[in-house]
């Protein structure tokens, strides 16, 4: 089936690592294509309280494009990198992937585990986009988290 496509986002954390490892799995198995999305946002000191603007030639969407690629390097298998879309956008997390999951056949985000009670609680991000998405969404929980919460 042609335009099938999963989207995944991406912030170089391991539960995001993990995340995209099961879009990667879930890819393979669909046949679907993989578009890992990473946002960015500019520091919100700078220019405010008499601190110095920006440098002209600071460049914060570079290492938001190093760490992707970092990312997908670190989690999937080495013939499958080179075939993922690497998304990267300046922005909200949350409303890039509600963004970039239009059409999306599913959109997959990790989930950063707390401890005790809230680890059961989603991120602000896994929560916003499970609540809006205009498609499926998986919440992929870390190995560590998942073990946390079984002894509890």
């Amino acid at each position: 089936m042609e335009g099938r496509r999963i989207v995944v986002g991406v912030d170089g954390s391991e539960p995001s690592l993990e995340a995209l490892r099961w879009a990667g799995r879930q890819a393979t198995l669909t046949g679907a294509t993989l578009e890992a999305v990473m946002a960015w946002e500019a520091p919100g000191a700078y220019g405010w309280a008499g601190l110095p603007g920006r440098p002209q030639d600071f460049d914060l969407e570079e290492p938001a494009t190093q760490a992707l690629n970092d990312a997908l390097v670190a989690a999937l298998p080495a013939e499958q990198v080179g075939t993922v879309s690497q998304v990267v956008v300046m922005g909200h997390p949350a409303q890039a992937l509600l963004d970039r999951g239009q059409g999306a056949e599913l959109i997959v985000v990790g989930v950063r585990g707390l401890g005790t009670f809230r680890a059961a609680l989603l991120g602000s991000v896994s929560h916003t986009v499970t609540l809006h998405a205009s498609c499926p969404v998986v919440v992929v929980r870390g190995a560590a988290e998942q073990a946390e919460a079984g002894q509890e």
